[in-house]
């Protein structure tokens, strides 16, 4: 009986992805019965994404992917999640406070009607959140993260920013007027997960689901930097808000993806908060307090003198000729990266599992230790000189962790040869960060 139910809850994770769930099954009156759909979905993402890498190696004969960008993708995915240590996701806080002290009506929980309106205004309410993070500076500040690689496969659906929960959850408050938590609880997950699928370049084109849903051939077009690209196709599941605001574009040129002015980097806090520091050095640039303003609250294309949106003409051309940043590094260290990438993947999945059971000074010391791998790591993938220094320091913190048992192996078998791998890898990188001084000293002589 186990197995089946084990079975039945891996099938209908299958079937979230691709938004297969009837009413039916999918209804809930107690918001605490609703299941985590993201998480039952979890091992088709590794899955899909194995299987993307294996079909576009044999289509294309070049991976889809490559090892910094698709880890980069990976890890921002993981840091998106982390205020859920501390706290309930925003939208759906929100959404119960506004419900259960607002509420116009009490459309029935259990209802199919219920279940269907509550899908569409999820959706549409969604458009707009999308719309608006990128039309407002300070919200694209948050979302620019998902368009910042400049490849396009099912990792860069992982690619998600740690603050724009902050402020999305604002664009979804006029449906907790009538529609349930718990009918909203499952589409808002539902409405997160069917945008998975749909970031691939091997999908070419659905033919009559392309009028109404929001395909791998339409979600391209909003990730290009093309000027035809640009501030299109905003929808989730449905394309049909596009069409009806005037924000729809077909596939035409080749598509370039990633952002207008490319960062150029895997440093994962960089990568995430960047553009924050960008807005605020640009709003110094200008002398009235309504210029400074407008650089937080207008398009990101806006400059003094130009409509609310601005315009492109500052873009550099795409020529279709654009190759994607990925600077060349030793196999050995590629290898290193992937193995302390899974051993802190470990820990991060022991952490959300464990929460409940451990101290909330255990659980930040355990966070902070998460973003002190990803983010020397992605020093390590951008080569910089300073990344010896701070992997060292990193070793030292996961021989302690280790030592008091909150830094567990993938496997237990792997107990004795994962502390030895820790162990030379905190030599090897003392050697290194020895030799750097050494040659700064030479050079200060």
């Amino acid at each position: 009986m186990a197995q089946a139910a084990e079975s039945g809850i891996a099938y209908t994770g299958l079937r979230s992805l691709f938004f297969m769930l009837t009413p039916n099954e999918s209804s809930y009156q107690k918001l605490e019965d609703v299941p985590q759909y993201v998480q039952q979905a979890t091992p088709f993402f590794i899955g899909l994404m194995v299987l993307e890498m294996v079909v576009g190696l044999l289509k294309t004969g070049s991976p889809v992917l490559t090892i910094s960008d698709g880890l980069t993708s990976v890890s921002c995915g993981m840091i998106s999640r982390i205020p859920l240590l501390f706290m309930r996701s925003c939208e759906l806080t929100a959404y119960v406070f506004v419900w259960d002290r607002y509420h116009l009506l009490e459309l029935p929980w259990d209802s199919a009607w219920t279940w269907w309106l509550t899908f569409v205004g999820v959706d549409f309410c969604y458009y707009w959140v999308h719309r608006i993070a990128h039309e407002v500076s300070i919200v694209w500040a948050a979302h620019q993260v998902h368009h910042s690689s400049e490849y396009f496969n099912l990792t860069t659906a992982l690619r998600q920013s740690l603050t724009q929960q902050f402020t999305s959850w604002i664009f979804y408050m006029p449906l907790a007027l009538i529609a349930p938590p718990t009918v909203f609880a499952v589409h808002i997950q539902l409405n997160l997960l069917y945008q998975f699928w749909i970031h691939t370049e091997l999908i070419r084109d659905l033919g009559p689901l392309e009028w109404v849903f929001n395909t791998p051939k339409h979600h391209r077009v909003h990730h290009g930097r093309n000027e035809y690209c640009i501030d299109k196709n905003y929808g989730g599941i449905l394309i049909i808000w596009d069409r009806i605001f005037g924000t729809f574009a077909e596939e035409a040129d080749k598509v370039v993806f990633g952002l207008v002015f490319p960062i150029n980097t895997f440093e994962i806090l960089y990568v995430q908060l960047h553009y924050y520091l960008y807005l605020w050095r640009r709003s110094n640039t200008f002398k009235t307090i309504g210029d400074k303003l407008s650089t937080f609250f207008k398009g990101p294309s806006w400059s003094p003198g130009k409509l609310r949106l601005g315009d492109h003409v500052d873009n550099p051309e795409v020529t279709g000729q654009e190759v994607a940043h990925d600077p060349s590094w030793p196999l050995p260290l590629q290898l290193y990266v992937v193995i302390h990438f899974l051993l802190a993947l470990g820990t991060y999945h022991d952490l959300f599992e464990n929460k409940m059971m451990l101290s909330q000074l255990t659980v930040l010391g355990m966070t902070c230790y998460v973003l002190l791998t990803l983010t020397s790591l992605g020093l390590i993938m951008d080569q910089r000189p300073t990344a010896a220094f701070l992997e060292m320091l990193r070793c030292v913190v996961m021989v302690t962790m280790q030592g008091y048992g909150c830094a567990k192996p993938l496997l237990s078998s792997l107990a004795g040869p994962t502390e030895a791998f820790v162990s030379l890898s905190l030599l090897f990188w003392a050697l290194q960060s020895s030799s750097q001084l050494l040659r700064i000293k030479k050079k200060a002589h």
